[in-house]
């Protein structure tokens, strides 16, 4: 259920300019009654600006007139006109420059204790080139008499749930790749057979 922005200030408000009920108040609010009953009394909010809720869109006076008419009526959020914020792309992950010299170790971590990770995984992961995974695995990388293979989670280079994610999903592709290969060899085998059967 949807409730309103600051509904604490959005009670305060409610009890002090309308005639609503505790319980339509609570309701709306998604407080208790007896929560209402205390800011009623002064006991809680004290000093609390009310938050105008008509006034910010979350409701209309004809919805607060005719719940004001019928105590059994309950209020409802009206729908925003706002628009809704977009939701960020995946774009490249951001590496503070503290960090990026860590950056070659949680790739060697990755290449040596995960093999199945392609390199676009590592890429998006630890925010990095192909160029430089490629230069770590064949050990070509300008430092690599100085790389050690370091956890990148520690290092604060991903999370711990991201990695998880990436690592399900490079050894699901795996399992699913070796099947494959398996149903072919078969596949293979059993056309072998018929063949020398004929």
């Amino acid at each position: 259920m949807a409730l309103p922005l600051m509904p604490k200030a959005t009670a305060v408000w409610l009890v002090e300019n309308t005639a609503l009920s505790f319980i339509q108040i609570a309701d709306f609010c998604g407080l208790h009654e007896l929560e209402i009953q205390a800011i009623a009394d002064g006991d809680v909010g004290m000093g609390m600006q009310g938050l105008d809720p008509i006034a910010n869109g979350q409701l209309t006076q004809d919805e607060l007139d005719r719940c004001a008419n019928d105590p059994a009526a309950r209020l409802k959020l009206a729908k925003s006109t706002n628009p809704m914020p977009k939701a960020r792309g995946k774009g490249a992950r951001y590496t503070p420059v503290s960090k990026r010299q860590d950056r070659p170790d949680g790739i060697a971590w990755l290449v040596k204790n995960h093999p199945e990770l392609q390199d676009v995984q590592i890429s998006k992961l630890l925010g990095t080139t192909k160029p430089t995974i490629k230069a770590i695995r064949d050990k070509t990388h300008w430092n690599s008499a100085n790389i050690t293979p370091r956890n990148p989670v520690t290092l604060g280079l991903c999370t711990e749930a991201d990695l998880e994610k990436v690592v399900i999903i490079a050894r699901a592709r795996a399992a699913k790749l070796e099947k494959a290969e398996g149903n072919a060899e078969a596949a293979t085998n059993a056309s072998d057979d018929t063949a020398s059967e004929e």
